[in-house]
């Protein structure tokens, strides 16, 4: 059985040509222990079969708590449907997750939507560790949505999911005819958690993702949108990783923390919109 590091090797082997130097956009090529670019620019595969991109270190305030808690509550279902939804548009495609975390929702959705190739990156090197042990064959690294080290048209899906956008380098990795698939939360969307934290703010317990719509459909006129809101039922031995999933708990009172853990949710609203944009052919 091979070891993280070497099967990491063996796909930037495999798929060298999909990558690009961060630093200076040159092509990449094998070298022993990872890539190389035409300036010698070099980027070993670490112990955990990863790549670490970034040129210079950048704070993340997602620590490993969370990014576990993260990833047991999407294992437990609660996004079932929209995952289900989401790898009918993966089969057979390269696709990019981008700022994957521990990398559950592309784990789930490889396993459904069977693409031919499947990475994810994050700017939190805590989260792609994690990502690192996944059960399927997805790639991870780290790496900053502003200089995607990736050569121009290499996926034909971009995955952003409850994440930033940056809709340049989504156009310029995307082949003709790729897909920018979107999830964003609606206004309902974990409000009893909100409610729970903030009760005496209303600012915290709503949310509007209209200039977030406006700016997709800005970028995708013909986009389309498609809304799942249902009530989703929590394992009794999730209910606190539902607590510590999100930073939506960050800046709750101590008082209002120790409440919620006493007394978990046992029911969470779900309320999101996916967006599916198509980059033009030309």
């Amino acid at each position: 059985m091979l070891k993280k590091i070497e099967r990491g090797q063996q796909f930037v082997w495999q798929h060298q040509d999909l990558f690009r130097c961060p630093i200076c956009f040159s092509p990449m090529s094998e070298q022993p222990r990872g890539l190389k670019c035409q300036s010698n620019h070099q980027f070993d595969v670490s112990k955990k079969g990863t790549l670490y991109f970034l040129t210079h270190a950048i704070d993340s305030d997602y620590d490993a708590e969370l990014f576990h808690a993260r990833g047991r509550m999407i294992r437990s279902g609660m996004y079932r449907p929209v995952i289900e939804r989401i790898a009918k548009e993966l089969a057979d495609t390269r696709v990019l997750d981008v700022g994957c975390g521990e990398g559950s929702f592309l784990s789930l959705l490889t396993e459904q939507g069977t693409p031919s190739v499947s990475i994810g990156f994050d700017i939190a090197k805590e989260g792609v560790y994690q990502a690192s042990s996944q059960p399927n064959g997805d790639f991870w690294c780290t790496a900053d949505l502003t200089n995607l080290p990736f050569t121009n048209g290499a996926f034909e899906a971009v995955l952003n999911l409850f994440s930033p956008s940056n809709y340049q380098e989504f156009a310029r990795i995307l082949s003709p005819g790729g897909k920018v698939i979107k999830l964003i939360p609606n206004a309902n969307y974990l409000k009893e958690l909100r409610q729970g934290f903030y009760p005496d703010d209303l600012h915290k317990q709503t949310y509007s993702n209209e200039r977030v719509l406006a700016k997709f459909f800005q970028e995708f006129p013909d986009a389309s949108h498609e809304r799942f809101s249902y009530v989703f039922t929590i394992p009794k031995e999730r209910q606190r990783d539902l607590l510590e999933m999100s930073p939506l708990e960050w800046n709750a009172t101590e008082s209002k923390k120790e409440e919620l853990y006493q007394h978990p949710l046992k029911k969470i609203t779900i309320d999101l919109d996916l967006l599916i944009g198509t980059k033009g052919m030309k």
